[in-house]
């Protein structure tokens, strides 16, 4: 007996989608913070990219970012950023070395399938330049304003369409959980 192909392509794509989410309760597709970091300088130099090719005179580039998903068991990110912001005017380059650690919440976006950091709140901060060491409010309130901005629009990961679980995840209502050290996507409730 034969079947034709397009009664079997709905067939399968139900069952791929059963079997995900079945797996999913079980174990969930998870996000490490190694991945989440990476992605991060990747958002990050995507981000400088286009603030300088808009004409912003400051640069940012990032030399570490520590993710730390789920300290003491809450549902936040924790991130470590060292870098540096550069003021590029009148043919020069005025470099201020910066540390800042924020706390935000990992949302998921299901229609952009995008995990992006909100809420954020600043925890520490400190500066670097040879005018000045320690911390600077004005100077870290505008750094903050700048992070929150490309958080709060730029994604710390998107799902993959290349990679036929992720894109199955994709077509499930799915959220994500913050658990110690990565994000699980489940079934939304």
């Amino acid at each position: 007996m034969l079947l034709k192909r397009s009664s079997v392509l709905p067939a399968v794509l139900i069952l791929a989608v059963s079997l995900i989410s079945g797996c999913a309760t079980l174990s969930p597709y998870s996000i490490s913070e190694g991945t989440l970091e990476r992605h991060l300088q990747d958002v990050v130099t995507t981000f400088d990219r286009e603030q300088l090719k808009s004409g912003s005179p400051l640069s940012l580039s990032l030399s570490d970012a520590d993710i730390t998903l789920g300290p003491d068991g809450r549902d936040v990110a924790v991130i470590d950023l060292k870098g540096q912001v550069a003021l590029n005017a009148l043919m020069a380059k005025l470099p201020v070395n910066l540390a800042l650690k924020v706390e935000g919440a990992p949302v998921y976006d299901a229609e952009e399938r995008a995990v992006y950091i909100r809420r954020l709140q600043l925890l520490e901060s400190s500066i670097d330049s040879p005018l000045f060491k320690g911390e600077l409010k004005p100077v870290t309130d505008n750094v903050m304003r700048v992070v929150a901005q490309m958080l709060e629009t730029m994604p710390v990961y998107r799902l993959d369409d290349t990679d036929l679980a992720q894109r199955m995840f994709g077509l499930v209502p799915m959220d994500v959980r913050v658990a110690p050290g990565r994000l699980e996507f489940v079934m939304a409730e």
